[in-house]
């Protein structure tokens, strides 16, 4: 790794730490989240102590993808902390589609803090429509992409699609009753069927929550352990 990569490192933390000791206004901060380097958007995301109107949230959520990962990371910790702290807040964060990608961040805190945020902007009818009609396409564009691959191809190829799912089946726990069932079935059975048992312990968690007893059955007896005991809680 070269000497300039170290050197930004050091200039990144040694901004921080000085900025860390500095009082902004809710103004200035907006105006780091749009404007500024790494360092100042993270240390603003985690300032930001109210969302007033659209705006705040827009410039808010407009880091919560494309950016860096410590940004990333920032923003969706502070989203989840406004819609728990400041109820009123929940309609401002109603970028289904943004959530949805967000959903599937290569971060898994970020993955996971974004589920946990949906779980509670669900609340709204026409962000569950437009989040899970995202979530859905992601699903099938996944399972197409894994029926593509072949056994010489990279393990990392697999990965990429099998995080995907896991993530877009942790958030279907919440919209079982959101999803057509047929499409939920077809989901199921075909997440059911996978090797990797992750994703067979997520489907389980879904199942559980449904009339699908053949399923029920199917994984109550499947060879892992972690699968089968979704079913003993």
């Amino acid at each position: 790794m070269n000497s300039g990569f170290y050197k930004d490192l050091d200039t990144n933390f040694e901004e921080a730490l000085k900025m860390s000791a500095q009082e902004f206004s809710h103004q200035e901060l907006l105006e780091m989240l749009q404007n500024g380097n790494i360092p100042q958007k993270q240390l603003a995301a985690m300032r930001l102590d109210k969302i007033n109107n659209q705006t705040d949230a827009d410039i808010l959520i407009s880091n919560l993808t494309g950016c860096d990962g410590k940004i990333r990371e920032a923003v969706a910790l502070r989203i989840n902390n406004f819609l728990r702290e400041q109820p009123d807040s929940i309609k401002f964060f109603n970028q289904a589609e943004v959530f949805a990608n967000a959903t599937i961040d290569i971060n898994a805190n970020i993955c996971r803090l974004i589920v946990d945020s949906v779980a509670v902007l669900k609340q709204d009818k026409e962000f569950t429509k437009v989040y899970l009609e995202r979530i859905l396409s992601i699903i099938d564009d996944a399972f197409l992409e894994l029926g593509k691959i072949a056994f010489r191809d990279k393990k990392y190829v697999i990965n990429k699609q099998l995080f995907k799912l896991y993530w877009c089946l942790e958030s279907l726990r919440f919209f079982v009753d959101d999803i057509e069932e047929e499409k939920l079935l077809s989901i199921l059975e075909r997440s059911a069927e996978e090797k990797e048992y992750t994703i067979r312990e997520k489907a389980a968690q879904i199942i559980v929550l449904t009339p699908f007893e053949d399923l029920k059955n199917r994984l109550k007896n499947d060879e892992n352990y972690y699968v089968r005991a979704v079913f003993k809680f």
